[in-house]
């Protein structure tokens, strides 16, 4: 996620790794002044207005979000792929104070923007019914050795040669993206293996 846009890449394991869908998301309102960057439009409002304002903020984008979702999961259910789940990529993951605490600090006002524009989307997935994984991105790394052992190295390589056939610009936010897909993916043949389970899409 970005600053009001995020990156939205779909991944299906049915007949070997692919993507399948990619795609920009918005998620501020162009009606409402500074939406793309809330809590500084709100840095210079009275802490009422600031409240009320990024409560606004938070129900257009929430709007947007949810309304992103259903599309790709209705287009998708049309291309009959079962959406088993999501990632969402987070920063650092640090508990964000209150309000007055955030307007004060300018480092904590780009903290929760992107908080703010994660947790939108975090709850547009799950009012969509989708189970949400959340990797932080500076371990992502980490979780596909767990995952996926010395075929790790495999799945990256996997990664950067969609490029070729999706056409440029590929970039790293889509690489991101679609290895914490392919790890919700991995995750979720683990669990069924676990319980003699059988794969999917």
């Amino acid at each position: 996620m970005h600053s009001g846009w995020g990156t939205l890449v779909a991944v299906s394991d049915d007949c070997g790794l692919e993507v399948i869908e990619r795609r920009h998301i918005v998620v501020a309102e162009a009606n409402v002044p500074g939406s793309k960057q809330p809590y500084h439009y709100a840095e210079n409002l009275g802490f009422k207005q600031a409240e009320e304002y990024i409560a606004r903020c938070s129900t257009a984008s929430g709007q947007l979000a949810s309304a992103s979702v259903r599309e790709i999961l209705s287009q998708l259910s049309r291309s009959e792929y079962r959406v088993e789940g999501c990632a969402i990529l987070m920063a650092s993951g640090r508990t964000l104070p209150s309000l007055d605490k955030v307007l004060a600090s300018h480092a904590w006002i780009h903290t929760a923007e992107g908080e703010f524009f994660r947790g939108t989307v975090h709850r547009a997935c799950e009012g969509a019914g989708l189970q949400v994984t959340r990797f932080r991105e500076g371990e992502l790394e980490e979780c596909a050795k767990k995952i996926f052992g010395k075929q790790a190295n495999q799945v990256r390589q996997r990664i950067t040669t969609f490029g070729k056939r999706l056409g440029a610009p590929w970039t790293q936010d889509e690489k991101l993206a679609t290895l914490a897909a392919i790890l919700v993916l991995g995750i979720r043949r683990t669990d069924r293996s676990r319980v003699g389970g059988h794969g999917g899409a």
